[in-house]
C-alpha cells in the first residue's frame, strides 16, 4: 500500500472520530443542540442528562465503536505492524476532541478512547474496564473517574511491555486532563454533577433526606 493510501486511511480514521454523534442524535431525534444544554458537552454523560438514557446509550455505543473501527483500519487493510493501530486510534480520539464538523471543537473522548483500547488490545481493555467501573461506582462522577482512571491506565500500560502503548497512554493523560478543564474547576468547587447511582450519590441522597 502506498504512502498516499496510508495517509488517506489516516484521514479516514480522523473523520470517523470526528463524527459528532451527540449533536446529530440531539438535532434529528430531539430537535435540540446538545451543546446548548447541561454542561454543553457532546458526549455520553451530557446526553444522558439532557436527552435521556436511550439517547445516552446510543451516543455511547457509536462514540465507542467509532474508536474501535478507526483503530482496526490497519488490520482491515493489512497495513503491517500492529502498533500502527495506535496511531489510527489516536487520530480518532483527536477527531472526537477536535471535530472538523464542529469547527475543531468536540467532546472529552472518553468513550472513543475506550473503543480504541478495545480495538488495540482486548486484554488491556478489560484491565481498563476493571479500573474504570468500580471507581465510577465509588465516586458517582464520570469526570473524576476518568481523571483517576487514565493515570492508573498509564501505570498499567508498563506491565504490557509495549512502549508504543505506554507512550500513547501518557499522551492520553494530557489530553483527558486538558479536555476536563471545566470539570476540574467544578470538582474543586464541589459543584460537579453526579450520575444517579454509586456510593457518593446514595450518600448525598440519604444526607439530604435527613
Amino acid at each position: 500500500m502506498s504512502a498516499l493510501e496510508i495517509a488517506s486511511l489516516f484521514i479516514l480514521a480522523y473523520l470517523i472520530g470526528s463524527f459528532p454523534t451527540g449533536v446529530i442524535v440531539g438535532k434529528i431525534f430531539f430537535h435540540k443542540d446538545i451543546r446548548k444544554y447541561g454542561s454543553g458537552n457532546i458526549g455520553t454523560t451530557n446526553t444522558f442528562r439532557v436527552l435521556g438514557p436511550v439517547a445516552g446509550v446510543i451516543v455511547f455505543l457509536i462514540d465507542f465503536f467509532k474508536g474501535t473501527l478507526a483503530t482496526i483500519l490497519p488490520v482491515l487493510f493489512h497495513l503491517g505492524p500492529h502498533y500502527l493501530c495506535l496511531f489510527f486510534g489516536l487520530a480518532a480520539i483527536l477527531g472526537h476532541a477536535f471535530s472538523i464538523f464542529l469547527k475543531f471543537k468536540g467532546g472529552k473522548a472518553v468513550a472513543t478512547t475506550a473503543g480504541f483500547l478495545l480495538g488495540y488490545n482486548v486484554h488491556f481493555f478489560l484491565i481498563c474496564a476493571i479500573i474504570f467501573f468500580p471507581l465510577l461506582f465509588i465516586t458517582s462522577m464520570v469526570s473524576l473517574t476518568s481523571l483517576i482512571s487514565i493515570i492508573l491506565i498509564f501505570i498499567a500500560s508498563f506491565f504490557f511491555h509495549d512502549i508504543a502503548l505506554t507512550i500513547l497512554s501518557g499522551l492520553l493523560v494530557f489530553l483527558i486532563y486538558w479536555s476536563h478543564r471545566s470539570n476540574i474547576k467544578r470538582l474543586k468547587n464541589h459543584e460537579e454533577n453526579l450520575v444517579p447511582f454509586g456510593l457518593v450519590y446514595w450518600y448525598k441522597k440519604y444526607r439530604n433526606k435527613k
